[in-house]
């Protein structure tokens, strides 16, 4: 999924002529701490909450108030996983889309991906999870799934996560399947550390229940 289709119509941007208060007030009003800026429909740069507040006279408007702003973006183009980079390297709520042009075409927000995500990453699909761990140099998906569907079973999803000052990594996969003994005995005969294993009935509830009070801490 590229940008383009990450475009959310519900937030739209400050310009520069704006104030500091009505910048809060959208913010309050859209659910998000960031929102983006433009100039004579040029994209400025993002402006956050904090720095708002950080301020003396939030009734100034914010080419007052702010000589620069910080300015992420992604480009048009660009994977969801881009994207989601975005999020994570500037902390921010919101990700403005420019083309190539840098013409500002709109945004997406950490909610949107969040709900897209739910629908995509295999959340919603019936199965169970297995969660390995390995050194970093015998990872290998192809090996991985040839034991999975070697059981007549398929991975929804997966996910690699580095863990910190290790030389290991946890490989988290969602399965097609409900019952994952065969799969977690041929695992087993194949030397994989098996760190943890869900099937759906024992997973399901509460993983909804977590991602449910996750979306309503963003008041979703």
């Amino acid at each position: 999924m590229m940008a383009i289709e990450l475009i959310t119509e519900e937030i739209p941007p400050l310009t520069h002529l704006d104030t500091g208060e009505k910048a809060l007030i959208w913010m309050e009003e859209f659910k998000v701490s960031h929102l983006p800026v433009l100039k004579n429909g040029n994209f400025v740069g993002v402006l956050s909450e904090n720095d708002v507040l950080d301020k003396m006279d939030e009734r100034q408007t914010l080419d007052v108030l702010f000589d620069h702003l910080p300015r992420p973006f992604v480009w048009e183009t660009d994977h969801i996983y881009e994207v989601i980079a975005k999020v994570g390297e500037f902390k921010i709520s919101v990700v403005p889309i420019l083309d190539r042009n840098e013409k500002y075409l709109g945004c997406t927000s950490i909610h949107r991906l969040i709900q897209l995500i739910s629908n995509t990453g295999g959340i919603k699909e019936q199965g169970g999870i297995i969660v390995l761990e390995m050194n970093k140099v015998d990872y290998s998906l192809a090996q991985i799934s040839q034991i999975v569907e070697g059981n007549n079973a398929k991975i929804l999803s997966s996910y690699v996560l580095s863990l910190p000052d290790s030389t290991k990594i946890e490989v988290t996969l969602k399965i097609n399947e409900i019952d994952l003994e065969r799969i977690l005995r041929t695992f087993a005969r194949y030397d994989y550390t098996v760190k943890a294993s869900y099937h759906k009935s024992e997973f399901e509830d509460d993983l909804r229940n977590r991602f449910d009070a996750l979306m309503n801490f963003m008041n979703l």
